[in-house]
């Protein structure tokens, strides 16, 4: 369930009252402050909605111009007690955690395609990592860069921009990606060229056997699979409240890593593996959007459905066969 609150401007109450009170309107627990708005002006309208029929009811909304004129908020309820509330968990196909707010995927991605310092920061030091764990041969550092790449959030916005049709969000994340993986690879190469010139790593880190990390630069059918699974499990845990997920499906591709390797191979002029790893990094990234795309194109179509048997129930009940 999640909590809407409103200012309403005096020349729209009559049709956001129209909206949340219809006879079909999913929304409990009806507060109204007259006046209590003071900027943008207006009552304050406070309710809970569940969370199946929230973007249905925002699209009403938008249409009235309430976000423009006066304010929309959303936020999650982690509770919610009440016969109501009892009534219309019980109807709802996995208690909410299926439902899709598409206006909270699109802001949550929306962040994700600004390029910032502190994105950089992120990929630079996640690739660093990456680099040390492939000299090393030591898995754990592997796993640590996963964890602190910041890089599924402009896929996720690339595969929401697909879907939502949405070529700006496209292209803005995708140059987001881009910057960030050339600047990180850029400063993980002069990284990794300052340790081997004071002996902190050897100067031939790649001839020596990798038998812990040398898959980074070895892709294969398997490095797609992968991150086709992990495209799925990272946009579910994106659309749903199984936000931990996520940690699992940073740790389960291969693509700051891979990024990692390609900076140590330019550094010692390894050109075969610096291909290698490119490969592997392509491989991934096309495979996580993939898996991304699917899962919300089948999602949007599940909700359109259900959205058509719901209109279609609410005519039979409202044109009763004689």
């Amino acid at each position: 369930m999640l909590h809407l609150r409103m200012i309403v401007p005096p020349a729209l109450r009559t049709d956001v009252d129209r909206v949340l009170r219809a006879p079909d309107a999913p929304v409990t627990n009806l507060v109204v402050l007259p006046g209590a708005g003071v900027d943008p002006s207006g009552d304050v309208i406070l309710c809970d909605i569940d969370r199946d029929a929230t973007s249905s009811l925002l699209a009403e909304l938008h249409g009235l111009g309430l976000d423009e004129q006066g304010s929309i908020a959303v936020e999650s309820v982690d509770l919610a007690l009440g016969r109501k509330r009892r009534h219309s968990a019980a109807t709802v196909f996995g208690n909410d955690d299926d439902a899709v707010v598409w206006e909270e995927v699109e802001a949550r991605t929306d962040d994700e395609v600004r390029l910032s310092a502190t994105f950089l920061v992120f990929m630079a030091v996640a690739t660093m990592i990456a680099a040390v764990g492939v000299v090393t041969d030591q898995p754990i550092l592997i796993v640590g860069a996963m964890v602190v790449g910041p890089d599924f959030g402009p896929l996720a916005a690339i595969a929401v921009g697909i879907v939502r049709r949405r070529p700006r969000v496209v292209w803005r994340s995708t140059a987001t990606l881009l910057i960030g993986y050339l600047s990180a690879i850029a400063v993980t190469i002069g990284f990794a060229l300052v340790l081997e010139a004071i002996g902190i790593f050897p100067a031939d880190p790649l001839a020596q056997a990798h038998p812990m990390t040398e898959f980074i630069w070895q892709p294969n059918a398997l490095s797609y699979v992968v991150g086709f699974l992990a495209g799925i499990a990272g946009v579910l845990s994106l659309t749903s409240a199984k936000s931990g997920a996520l940690i699992g499906v940073l740790i389960s591709v291969t693509t700051i890593p891979a990024a990692g390797a390609i900076a140590v191979a330019i550094a010692d002029t390894q050109w075969e593996q610096a291909g290698n790893s490119t490969l592997q990094l392509i491989v991934n990234l096309v495979s996580i959007v993939t898996g991304g795309v699917l899962t919300l194109a089948v999602q949007l179509r599940v909700q359109h459905r259900a959205a058509r048997r719901r209109e279609q129930r609410l005519l039979g009940q409202a044109h009763p066969r004689s």
